[in-house]
């Protein structure tokens, strides 16, 4: 669409530093602009008086399927949490109910301020079907479990491909996605950083998210799961990695020099008791941070924002250092070092000249973010989402004036419902 954003405050990004100023901003079709439109071109105005304007957050890991579990399986340890709680109820669940249980976490999320989301998931083709017919830009993987890519691992990698041939798009894309090393075998992560090269596409697991698996590891191979996928050749500036919570050795230095992007989950890690990433350790040896929520089954929110600041203040307490992870770093991460991860820095996490049209508009004089001393600062210490009154993706509102224009909200919670009184 054509549209002019007038009276607002608009959140940008120079010089390493992000900084608001109020301006008119354009957007024409599905990008940014600040060229005002010709006399010629026809544009609708927002007025965005009392708001601000800014790029729409990047939620880098999630299980967006898995919202029918928020709440299921609290107050207990990772294993029985996965074995006991997740994997039962993933097993029994129809493919077909994915899509209802991916429109309910496109609710949150756009509600929020997400507008892109990385996502794992076990249901063929409810992915993308629903993120396609929602306009959610996503980035999306096939969980990938096995000894074998083309063996016992090819049923699982042929419905990543046939999902990607059919969903495939400006706003959906596709992520190869083992699993984690517990589930698939180094063979089998050879295979997919091959496949990943061979088709370009990037490639995420999670790693070192629980001390289990670092023990197992030890056991199994003699180093740690980090210099594990090191020395197969999995890790380099392609690849995305979840949680990262044990480092040992020289972990950090491997991840650095690989150029290997880490996504931080602080919230999951806390609440099933993995403990905390060494974020400030890595972010001082420049390591690209992004953070992400998990699946709604451990954190039970997909809240970008409660996990901003989250992130800031745990580490904060830990280092017993107010300076730490400030609010300029946090923000960046949930933008500008989200869309490095992605290869997508002049598309997405920025408001320039021709990035895409991702925008979402908070009430500057929302209650939790009044007076407005520091913006930059309440985004991380102060909001909480409910300010997000309209989000823009690709250049059409998915929400506007806090209406949901692109999802059938009530046919979302009538399934769900039906799905939870089914399964749980």
């Amino acid at each position: 669409m054509n549209l002019k954003i007038v009276n607002g405050t608009i959140l940008l990004y120079a010089d390493g530093a992000l900084k608001t100023e109020c301006r008119d901003l354009y957007v024409k079709g599905n990008t940014i602009s600040f060229v005002p439109f010709a006399e010629s071109e026809t544009y609708e105005t927002y007025d965005a008086k009392h708001q601000l304007v800014m790029p729409g957050l990047i939620n880098m890991h999630t299980h967006a399927y898995m919202t029918l579990m928020r709440n299921y399986a609290d107050d207990v340890c990772f294993t029985d949490w996965l074995f006991n709680g997740v994997m039962p109820i993933e097993d029994k669940l129809p493919v077909e109910a994915a899509y209802w249980t991916n429109q309910l976490a496109f609710m949150e999320m756009i509600k929020s301020g997400t507008t892109s989301y990385v996502d794992m998931h076990m249901y063929l083709k409810q992915s993308g079907k629903a993120a396609t017919e929602t306009g959610m830009r996503a980035f999306i993987g096939r969980g990938l479990v096995g000894d074998d890519l083309y063996t016992d691992g090819y049923e699982r990698f042929k419905q990543a491909i046939d999902e990607l041939e059919e969903y495939q798009s400006e706003t959906c894309e596709f992520i190869l996605s083992p699993h984690a090393i517990y589930s698939g075998s180094t063979k089998l992560f050879q295979q997919v950083a091959e496949e990943a090269k061979k088709r370009g596409l990037l490639h995420q697991t999670h790693l070192s998210e629980g001390m289990t698996e670092i023990n197992d590891c030890y056991e199994k191979y003699g180093k740690s799961p980090v210099a594990l996928l090191n020395e197969i050749g999995f890790l380099d500036d392609e690849c995305i990695l979840a949680h990262c919570v044990q480092m040992r050795d020289d972990d950090i230095d491997i991840l650095k020099a690989t150029g290997s992007h880490v996504v931080t989950n602080p919230a999951s890690n806390a609440k099933l008791g993995n403990g905390f990433a060494p974020i400030s350790e890595m972010k001082e040896k420049g390591v690209n941070i992004c953070i992400g929520t998990d699946g709604t089954a451990s954190n039970n929110t997909l809240n970008m924002f409660r996990e901003m600041g989250l992130l800031s203040l745990i580490h904060k307490g830990i280092q017993k250092d107010p300076t730490a992870l400030p609010a300029q770093y946090v923000v960046q991460a949930a933008t500008v070092n989200a869309a490095k991860a992605l290869h997508k820095e002049d598309q997405l996490g920025v408001i320039k000249e021709g990035a895409a049209a991702d925008l979402i508009f908070l009430d500057l004089r929302s209650p939790s973010l009044f007076p407005n001393n520091n913006i930059i600062s309440s985004l991380c210490y102060s909001a909480n989402g409910s300010e997000v009154v309209s989000s823009m993706i690709n250049g059409k509102f998915v929400m506007r004036k806090n209406e949901l224009l692109t999802i059938d909200t009530e046919k979302v919670y009538y399934e769900v419902e039906e799905l939870a009184k089914q399964f749980l």
